[in-house]
């Protein structure tokens, strides 16, 4: 289990690097960021392929969806400089509130 786990954080970690050089390929003009995006969004979604297995869709897209945003927008805040408001701060912590309730409460998680 742990292993599903392991693929799901790398995914995630290549969804990550995928995204933030989308950010940098304006509008697919720009080759380098834009083949970093694309090999990162196909290496992430190999690898969330491979806990889809055994784990529900479901549970796997909450975890991936909530450690993407709150990732992503860590990135944006800090490496471009986006601003981040209270309604933003406060969307996302119910975003990771929500992801600890199914994972700590849901009977549909695999452990």
């Amino acid at each position: 289990m742990l292993q599903n786990y392991i693929y799901l954080v790398v995914a995630i970690l290549f969804e990550v690097v995928a995204t933030t050089a989308l950010k940098e390929t304006q509008g697919f003009t720009r080759l380098g960021p834009s083949l970093v995006s694309v090999a990162g969004y196909a290496l992430a979604f190999y690898f969330l392929s491979l806990p889809l297995r055994t784990m529900p869709v479901g549970i796997v897209y909450a975890l991936w969806c909530a450690a993407g945003i709150a990732l992503i927008t860590a990135i944006g805040w800090i490496w471009f400089r986006q601003a981040l408001d209270m309604p933003a701060l406060i969307g996302m912590g119910l975003i990771v509130a929500g992801v600890v309730v199914i994972n700590v409460f849901s009977k549909t998680v695999v452990h």
